[in-house]
C-alpha cells in the first residue's frame, strides 16, 4: 500500500505555514483530528462538560480498540494517561522496590526516566544498573543477559530515544526479560506511530506513549499498555472513584482492567482527538508509514552528510526517522532560531534530555530533525540548502 502524499499534505493545515521537521517534538496533527478534538470542546461549551461526555459516549469508548488494534493490543489493557511520561511513571512508581532490586536500563535512557531511577534507589535501596552498549551504539544484549539476576526488578528501555535515529532491539530484549521472568517497560514515546509496533512480539509488561509526536494527537494525551496477564497484581500508585469503588466503610475493590491507571477527571476532547489519530493511522498502515519515515530519513542524511561542516550522529544498527548532526563551530541553538525564523521547524537535543549518551560521546547537544508522511523531497532539499545558506 502506498502513501496518497498530496492528500496527506492537502488534510495537514500545518504544511501551507511551515516546513515541519520536528515530529519527535510535536508534529503536525491532520484537519480531521484538529476537527474531531475541536468539535468536542464546542460541544462542551454548548451543552455542557458531562453531557457532551455522555452524547460522545462511542467515540470515548471507541479510543481503547484503535490504540489496541494499532499495537496488537487488547482493548482492556489500554488506559488513557495525559502524557508518556505521566503514563511511564504510573507503571514505574506501582513497582514495590526493596533494598537491593535492581533495575536495568540503557545507556540512551531519557532524563524524566533516569531521575526516578534516582529518586527510587535514594529512597528504597534499589540499584541502578546502567547495561552497556554494542558497536552500533544500542544495547548490546549479551551484557543484559549477564546483568539480569535473581535480584532484577525490572528492564526499562527507552524504545526510540529522543536524541537520535537510534532504534533500540526491542524484541530481542523481550525475548531475554520473558526467559528469566523479568517485567519489562517499554518508553514508546516516538516509536509508536513511527514504526510498528506489536506488544506481543515485543513482550514488555507495559509500554508508554504520547498523543503528540508520532501518532500526531493532540498535546496532553498519551496512553499506557498493561499487559492483562503479567501485571494484573499489581495496584497503581494512585487511586481515584474510577480506578476503584469504595465498597465499603474501610474497603475499595480496585478495577480488574488498565483503566485503574486512568483518573476519572481527563482530556474528552483529547481522548476523541487521539481516537482519531489512531484510526488514521490504522488505516494508512505502519508498515507504509515507517517505510516512508525511512526512506525519508536515509535521504535527509545523504544530503546532510554532503554538507561541508556537518557531522551525522546518529547510533544504532536500525535508524528510524529522527536525524541527528551537528555543525563544526555553531551555536546550535541560535542556528535552530535562524532556522525558525525562515519557517523551517527543527530542534535541538541536549544532555539535560539524555545525559548518559550525549556526555558519554562527547556531545554538549545536537540538532535534530525529524521527518514525518508529510514531508517531501523538496522540502528536505530547501531545508539543506537553508542550512548551508545559514551557517556559511
Amino acid at each position: 500500500m502506498s502513501l496518497d502524499l498530496a492528500r496527506l499534505r492537502a488534510e495537514t493545515p500545518g504544511c501551507a505555514h511551515v516546513l515541519h521537521l520536528n515530529a519527535a517534538g510535536s508534529a503536525l496533527p491532520s484537519k480531521r483530528t484538529l476537527d474531531a478534538t475541536l468539535d468536542h470542546l464546542r460541544l462542551e461549551a454548548e451543552i455542557g462538560g458531562y453531557e457532551a461526555a455522555a452524547k460522545a459516549h462511542a467515540d470515548l469508548e471507541g479510543f481503547y480498540p484503535a490504540i489496541a488494534r494499532l499495537i496488537g493490543a487488547a482493548p482492556d489493557e489500554i488506559a488513557f494517561v495525559e502524557n508518556a511520561t505521566r503514563a511511564w511513571d504510573l507503571a514505574f512508581y506501582s513497582l514495590d522496590f526493596k533494598p537491593g532490586d535492581r533495575i536495568l536500563t540503557c545507556v540512551s535512557e531519557y532524563s524524566s526516566n533516569y531521575i526516578s531511577y534516582l529518586q527510587v534507589a535514594r529512597k528504597t535501596g534499589a540499584e541502578i544498573v546502567v547495561v552497556p552498549d554494542d558497536n552500533h551504539g544500542q544495547i548490546d544484549l549479551g551484557a543484559l543477559e549477564r546483568a539480569i539476576d535473581k535480584r532484577t526488578r525490572l528492564v526499562s528501555i527507552s524504545h526510540v530515544p529522543t536524541q537520535g535515529g537510534l532504534v533500540q532491539p526491542a524484541e530481542a530484549i523481550g525475548r531475554i526479560t520473558k526467559q528469566a521472568g523479568v517485567l519489562y517497560l517499554l518508553d514508546a514515546c516516538q516509536s509508536v506511530g513511527q514504526l510498528p509496533v506489536d506488544v506481543d512480539r515485543i513482550g514488555c509488561d507495559f509500554l508508554s506513549m504520547t498523543g503528540r509526536k508520532y501518532l500526531r494527537g493532540p498535546r496532553g494525551t498519551g496512553f499506557l499498555y498493561a499487559r492483562q496477564a503479567t501485571t494484573a497484581h499489581i495496584e497503581p500508585i494512585f487511586l481515584d472513584n474510577h480506578a476503584a469503588k469504595w465498597t465499603d466503610d474501610n474497603a475499595y475493590t480496585v478495577r480488574d482492567d488498565a483503566r485503574r491507571f486512568e483518573n476519572w477527571e481527563r482530556y474528552f476532547a483529547g481522548v476523541i482527538g487521539l481516537k482519531v489519530a489512531a484510526d488514521q493511522a490504522n488505516e494508512l498502515g505502519m508498515e507504509p508509514i515507517w517505510a516512508r519515515l525511512r526512506a525519508l530519513a536515509d535521504g535527509l542524511r545523504r544530503r546532510l552528510a554532503s554538507v561541508k561542516g556537518v557531522t551525522l550522529t546518529d547510533l544504532g544498527e536500525l535508524k528510524g526517522a529522527i536525524v541527528t548532526f551537528a555543525v563544526a563551530g555553531a551555536d546550535h541553538v541560535a542556528l535552530r532560531d535562524r532556522l525558525r525564523a525562515q519557517a523551517i521547524n527543527v530542534t535541538v537535543s541536549t544532555q539535560f534530555s539524555s545525559r548518559l549518551d550525549l556526555k558519554g560521546r562527547g556531545l554538549v547537544n545536537v540538532m535534530r530533525a525529524s521527518v514525518h508522511v508529510y514531508n517531501t523531497e523538496e522540502e528536505l532539499d530547501r531545508f539543506v540548502a537553508a542550512l548551508e545558506r545559514t551557517i556559511r
